[in-house]
């Protein structure tokens, strides 16, 4: 299986929690060379006006496309980055709300909905033909890119090359996803970070992370208040969507410990929809029937209501209405162009606190079908508003699990843990609560109410409890248990029976499973086609317990959700088509990821398999491409090191491993060439063998391991790079070697750190600079360089 790379075998001076989220996001972190452990927000740069940077608690998820004509000169430039020509952050989402047709927001809701291709570019929904638009992984990938480049620039300035090693890249970063994220959201969740820079990277589950935030505040206290047997239910509401989790409290070896027990079904509905419903409301009132807005003043409408909302709700204002204006709009009330209106609390406490959290019972069933509801700029939020609803049923689902699990014959939360935004006002935690509590009257009593885990900032909380998750990875702190949180299954059945809508399927992966976890299935044999295209059903269920791997299991279509196929070409043989039975493995990965491996049954065969994340809700799917056997990838590792044991020509090496492998250089795909540079590597003393070798060793190491990241064991491939730097080349005396040894450095420059990049250009600058080439290089560099090779170095 895949390497991974340990995070506490590497020195860190920050572990940064990264949340982020659907409308804001945010930054926590602790210095590791402090003894206090801290937890410490950053205050994330950014623009505020055209032209204007400030520090911020919160980045704002908004991205703003500019027109030609739309800024002034000037007014999306970044300390860090003068040309930059789009914007994140505040001034994204304010200018956004004047033009809305060059506005990306939503972009981790995007990410989620498989009903669309997520890699292209399709954002700003609906945008005119011929304005900017992009994919919802590059719009993640941004946002995430202006956190790197922000805290760079104000922990490791490029000024200050002493503080190189606080580059945000040579920290342990951990980055949220909602719970219910399904395998692929995660998947381009950590391809969008990999992007943006990203390169120690570990996922963590927001209601977890929530958690860990107020584990953070009472880590010596909360074994006192607590008893085995007892429930957390993690209320997670932010501005997109719903996220419930239950954690159980269990006696370990050494007093309590925590467990995730449960996790609820991506619903996309939250804040968002919330501030839509009270635009709707008063756009009637203002215009006489709901659509009379333009876009425009639609946006502006939304975010006065949002602002209202927080006002009137909040306990301590007591406000009674909330005045708001529409500028620059037609209708009726019309003053001086501006359509004046109010808001007034108990509009909000009817369509929000009775809307979205009534008082209903916990048998109520969300209206509507499960997964297919309104649709709002392309979204597919659930057709049920009423949270309550969706909370009652999530409980439902999982109150006899929980019966058997905590050895209650009725189960009730006996804590609650509220997060977001959305529940930052106390009117919607109190009603929560109630309702919560009339539930459960008969088992805990009639007055009863759960106990709430107060944790301070809910909307920075994700963020905060990521950063401790952090140091939990190092060895420190409370670690909650918390494997899988659903089921994955392989469809033995072509097709869904449509007189039922059941499927047989076989268990993959086992709820609960814990990271590292790698299997064979042993007991289910496919037969492929190689050399042409094949596909995989492959099923998730947060919903099922009880299923093993291995077990061959009846799905229903209310109990799972079907993922992308697996849809690649198993190459094999010299290229004729051939039936070949094979069987399935997976392993779940340190990075938080599952990976879906193929092996021949009657070979040492076997591939590494993709989902087709393009395939969108028609079922038109693009090609990913083809997956090389690992047997191939094994022959050619063998071919290098016959070469590095004096068995063959290194002349001749690129054109065997081409042979073998049965393609070009430059289609080899990233997983032959990581796993060739690893073979390279374990053998780089065995380059001294003749001038020859070396420079062979340095065109093709520096070829797969191109751009240096990008896999999860870069960073450690990188390390083991640097020792050639230090030791310097075999045959400084060789033009070729030479030539080859500037090349590398070229191609695998970005993988280096910010420490290592600037050693590098102090050791080089004798060859660039003339003021100093009177100085004799270190170590065993050539004492002179061809113009050839001086190209190079200013390349690398």
């Amino acid at each position: 299986m895949t390497q991974q790379t340990e995070t506490f075998n590497l020195e860190y001076n920050f572990v940064v929690g990264v949340d982020l989220g659907t409308t804001n996001s945010a930054v926590a972190y602790v210095d590791l060379r402090e003894d206090t452990r801290a937890i410490r927000l950053f205050g994330v740069p950014q623009l505020v006006a055209a032209g204007e940077v400030e520090d911020r608690a919160m980045l704002p998820s908004f991205l703003y496309l500019p027109g030609e004509y739309d800024l002034p000169a000037g007014a999306t430039a970044l300390p860090w980055a003068r040309d930059r020509a789009y914007v994140v952050g505040e001034f994204a989402r304010e200018q956004g709300a004047r033009v809305p047709g060059r506005l990306v927001s939503s972009a981790k809701s995007w990410l989620a909905h498989g009903g669309v291709d997520r890699t292209a570019p399709i954002l700003p929904w609906g945008a005119r033909d011929g304005s900017p638009q992009v994919s919802p992984v590059e719009a993640a990938k941004r946002y995430l890119q202006h956190v790197r480049e922000a805290w760079n620039s104000v922990y490791a300035p490029a000024n200050h090359p002493d503080n190189a090693a606080n580059r945000f890249e040579d920290q342990l970063i951990v980055l949220t996803v909602p719970a219910s994220f399904d395998e692929v959201a995660r998947e381009l969740t950590v391809q969008a970070a990999q992007d943006a820079g990203f390169r120690r990277l570990v996922l963590l589950e927001e209601p977890l992370a929530a958690f860990y935030a107020w584990l953070a505040q009472h880590e010596d206290t909360w074994q006192q208040s607590m008893q085995d047997g007892q429930l957390i239910l993690v209320c997670d509401i932010g501005g997109g969507t719903s996220d419930f989790s239950i954690l159980g409290v269990r006696k370990g070896e050494s007093g309590l410990r925590f467990d995730r027990l449960a996790v609820g079904e991506h619903l996309l509905l939250g804040g968002d929809n919330m501030d839509m419903t009270l635009g709707r409301h008063l756009e009637t009132e203002l215009m006489g029937a709901p659509g009379k807005l333009d876009t425009a003043r639609w946006h502006q409408l939304v975010y006065q209501c949002r602002k209202a909302k927080e006002t009137l709700l909040n306990s301590t204002e007591k406000a009674d209405h909330v005045d708001i204006s529409i500028v620059g709009a037609s209708g009726r009330s019309l003053i001086g162009g501006t359509v004046r209106g109010a808001l007034s609390h108990a509009d909000v406490i009817r369509l929000i606190l009775d809307g979205f959290f009534p008082a209903d019972d916990l048998d109520a069933e969300p209206a509507g079908t499960r997964r297919r509801g309104l649709t709002e700029l392309g979204l597919p939020y659930v057709q049920d508003p009423a949270i309550t609803r969706h909370l009652a049923a999530f409980w439902r689902r999982f109150q006899g699990y929980l019966a058997s699990e905590t050895g209650r014959a009725a189960p009730y939360p006996d804590y609650v843990l509220f997060n977001g935004g959305t529940l930052i006002p106390a009117a919607i935690r109190d009603r929560l609560r109630a309702v919560i509590g009339d539930w459960f009257a008969d088992e805990a009593g009639a007055d009863w109410q759960p106990a709430e885990l107060e944790s301070a900032q809910l909307e920075l909380a994700v963020a905060k409890g990521a950063a401790y998750y952090g140091r939990v990875r190092l060895g420190e702190g409370v670690r909650v248990g918390s494997g899988s949180p659903r089921a994955y299954y392989v469809a033995v059945e072509t097709e869904t029976r449509p007189e039922t809508g059941e499927q047989t399927a076989v268990c993959l992966v086992q709820r609960g499973a814990e990271e590292g976890f790698e299997a064979r299935l042993e007991e289910l044999s496919f037969t492929a086609l190689t050399n042409q295209p094949v596909s995989f059903r492959v099923f998730t269920s947060s919903t099922r317990l009880g299923d093993s791997l291995g077990d061959v299991v009846t799905l229903s279509a209310d109990e799972v959700s079907e993922l992308p196929p697996i849809r690649t070409v198993l190459r094999f043989g010299k290229g004729s088509v051939q039936r070949l039975p094979v069987r399935l493995g997976v392993h779940l990965s340190a990075v938080g990821t599952l990976e879906i491996w193929c092996y021949a049954e009657e070979s040492d065969h076997r591939w590494q398999l993709a989902f087709d994340v393009r395939q969108a809700a028609d079922g038109v799917t693009t090609d990913r491409g083809e997956i090389l056997d690992q047997g191939l990838i094994e022959a050619a590792q063998a071919e290098v090191v016959d070469v590095y044991a004096g068995k063959g020509s290194p002349a001749k090496l690129r054109d065997r491993l081409e042979e073998v492998v049965g393609l070009p250089k430059e289609q080899w795909p990233t997983t032959l060439i990581r796993q060739l540079a690893d073979t390279f590597i374990e053998h780089m003393d065995a380059r001294s063998r003749s001038a020859d070798h070396e420079a062979r060793w340095l065109n093709l190491l520096g070829y797969c391991l191109r751009p240096g990241y990008g896999d999860p064991v870069d960073e450690w491939r990188m390390k083991q790079v640097w020792r050639l730097f230090l030791g310097g080349i075999e045959f400084p005396r060789d033009g070729q070697v030479r030539h080859e040894y500037w090349v590398l450095w070229r191609r695998v420059a970005g993988g280096l750190s910010a420490g290592q990049q600037n050693q590098l250009y102090h050791l080089l600058r004798v060859y660039t600079q003339p003021a100093n080439q009177r100085k004799a290089p270190k170590g065993n560099l050539p004492k002179h360089v061809s113009s050839g090779e001086t190209d190079e170095i200013w390349m690398a």
